[in-house]
């Protein structure tokens, strides 16, 4: 039995439909099954991620976890629940802002990442860590500006990302859980480098728009989204997407190596959302 945390989230509710495509039992873990909307074939248990006792339950049987967690969420009573209950592996969806061999790392967004890898590494259960930079996903943020006009506005319209498709991430995440990948640490991108102005190009493609990405200050933007979320997550987002400005992002086969076929393209990712842009 495989079990999803994060099963209602993005990458845990795409590696619930990959597991099932691929013949595997799955037990997704929600607060709420009344409203999780996962399909008949998962087995849905209630668990609370702050209750070892709760998520002792909902593991028994299991023999491998896809690890999909909100930034900052404790992982210790998920870690507690596994060993007691016997699981053998867990595969975790990391960060690619985490630097290996280093025990303070450079962002809190890293440094949680990391003490949550170090956690599931001390527990003695097996473990692969998935670390992923920059989702397509992201530029949902695009849609919001949408139904105002053509103009997409955002800082760092030359930062570069190899942006990766949630249904590669959850492929990977379903090839790797049987087994055989113990102590692996896999970096996942997509197929190509884009810039922001690239991204926003192939959107207006394929919404046929004549879509614009003006060029925003990140000063204002920063103060703006610290007054909604973490003033230290937002500015290592930024000094992340800072730091690629010029840079081509890295691209690399570990889709293709581990699904057996090559990463789904941006506009491909746009196609598969179009409802989410109209």
């Amino acid at each position: 039995m495989f079990f999803v945390v994060g099963a209602t989230a993005h990458f845990g509710r795409q590696a619930v439909d990959a597991l099932l495509a691929a013949g595997q039992p799955v037990r997704a873990l929600t607060r709420r099954p009344e409203s999780a909307g996962l399909p008949a074939g998962a087995e849905v248990v209630v668990g609370d991620l702050t209750s070892e006792e709760s998520l002792v339950q909902a593991l028994s049987g299991v023999e491998a976890i896809f690890l999909v967690l909100p930034y900052q969420m404790d992982v210790a009573p998920l870690v507690a629940a596994a060993r007691r209950t016997g699981v053998r592996r867990i595969v975790f969806l990391s960060s690619g802002a985490v630097v290996d061999g280093s025990a303070t790392q450079p962002d809190v967004i890293a440094q949680y990442h990391r003490d949550v890898e170090l956690a599931i590494e001390e527990s003695g259960i097996e473990w692969t860590f998935l670390r992923l930079l920059f989702p397509a996903i992201n530029s949902l943020t695009f849609a919001m500006q949408l139904a105002g006009g053509d103009v997409i506005r955002a800082a760092y319209g030359q930062a570069s990302a190899s942006v990766v498709h949630e249904n590669d991430v959850a492929e990977v995440a379903a090839a790797v859980l049987p087994g055989g990948h113990a102590g692996k640490v896999y970096d996942l991108t997509g197929p190509a480098s884009l810039t922001q102005v690239d991204q926003v190009a192939i959107l207006g493609a394929a919404l046929g728009r004549p879509l614009v990405f003006e060029e925003l200050d990140d000063a204002p933007v920063r103060a703006q989204m610290a007054n909604f979320m973490d003033p230290a997550f937002i500015n290592a987002l930024f000094d992340l997407m800072a730091a690629t400005v010029g840079k081509p992002a890295q691209v690399n086969s570990v889709v293709e190596d581990l699904t057996g076929h090559a990463p789904r393209g941006y506009a491909e990712w746009v196609t598969d959302h179009l409802a989410d842009f109209s």
